[in-house]
C-alpha cells in the first residue's frame, strides 16, 4: 500500500468542510501517513494528527462561540493588529497542549510565511504544534505576527494554499488535496475599506494557488463547492461539514484505488 499524505488548504471558516471529508475517510478505513495543512486546514489536520476524531471537532466547532475566541487589541497600530491571539492560544492549547511535531501519532507539518524575508517556513520536529498552528492561522493585519526568533510569521496562505510539496518531502508517495476556496467568484456586493483589502487578496491568493497547482499537481485535487460562503464568517458551519463529509465519500473507491495502484 502506499503512503498517503492529505494536503489540507486554507480557507478560513470554509475550511470546517475538512472535517467532514477526514470522517469520510476514517469511516472508509483510510487513514493518511502523513498530514500537512495550511491555516485553517492546519488547525484540522493538526488536531487530527494529536489523535481527535472528527466527530469531536464537529461537535466543538459547532458549540463555539466567538467571545471566546475574538479579543480587540487596545492598540491596533502598535501591535500591527486589530485582535489579541491570546483567547485563541488559550483555546486551542485545550487540544494541542505541548506536544512537539515529532510526538504527534501521524507525521504532520504546517506552513506559515516569514514577513522579514518572505519565504514560506514549516516546522522542526521539536517545536510545538501549538505555535506552528498559530503561525500558520496567523491572519495579517487581524492577528499579531508571531515571532520566531528573528522571524516574524503570517498566515500560510500568503503564498502556500496548499503544502502539496511538504507532504512529499515527508514522505507521501500519493497526495490528495482538499482546497475549500477554489476560484474566486462573482461577488457584486458593496464594498467598504477593509471588504476591499480582503477581496483583492483573495483574487492574489486564488491566482497565485492556481499557478502554483498547474507547476505541482498533486495525485488527487479536489475542490469543496460551498457556494458563496464567506470564510470570514462563521455562517453555515454544519453544512459545510456535510459538503465536505459527501465529496470525501463520493471519492472513496478513487482514492482507495491510487492507493493500491
Amino acid at each position: 500500500m502506499k503512503k498517503l499524505g492529505l494536503v489540507l488548504g486554507a480557507g478560513g471558516s470554509r475550511g470546517v468542510a475538512h472535517i467532514g471529508f477526514l470522517n469520510a475517510l476514517d469511516e472508509a478505513g483510510i487513514k493518511p501517513q502523513i498530514i500537512t495543512g495550511c491555516s485553517m486546514g492546519s488547525l484540522i489536520g493538526g488536531c487530527y494528527a494529536v489523535g481527535i476524531k472528527p466527530e469531536r471537532m464537529k461537535k466543538e466547532i459547532t458549540k463555539l462561540k466567538m467571545s471566546e475566541l475574538l479579543d480587540l487589541s487596545i492598540n491596533p497600530f502598535g501591535n500591527v493588529a486589530l485582535l489579541r491571539s491570546k483567547k485563541v492560544y488559550k483555546k486551542l492549547s485545550h487540544y494541542f497542549k505541548d506536544t512537539t511535531f515529532e510526538q504527534l501519532k501521524i507525521p504532520f507539518n504546517c506552513v506559515a510565511v516569514d514577513m522579514i524575508s518572505g519565504e514560506t517556513v514549516k516546522f522542526n520536529k521539536e517545536e510545538k504544534v501549538l505555535d506552528g498552528v498559530m503561525a500558520s492561522c496567523c491572519i495579517p493585519g487581524l492577528f499579531k505576527p508571531v515571532e520566531r526568533g528573528e522571524q516574524r510569521l503570517i498566515d500560510g496562505n500568503v503564498k502556500c494554499r496548499l503544502p502539496i510539496e511538504v507532504a512529499e518531502e515527508m514522505g507521501a508517495d500519493v497526495t490528495v488535496a482538499v482546497d475549500v476556496l477554489g476560484e474566486v467568484r462573482n461577488n457584486n456586493k458593496k464594498y467598504n475599506l477593509f471588504s476591499a483589502m480582503l477581496r483583492t487578496a483573495d483574487i492574489y491568493e486564488a491566482e497565485l494557488s492556481r499557478y502554483r497547482l498547474l507547476a505541482h499537481p498533486p495525485t488527487l485535487y479536489f475542490n469543496v463547492d460551498l457556494g458563496d460562503m464567506n470564510q470570514y464568517k462563521f455562517k453555515g458551519i454544519p453544512e459545510a461539514i456535510e459538503i465536505g463529509y459527501e465529496l470525501g465519500k463520493e471519492n472513496i473507491k478513487k482514492i482507495k484505488k491510487i492507493l493500491e495502484d
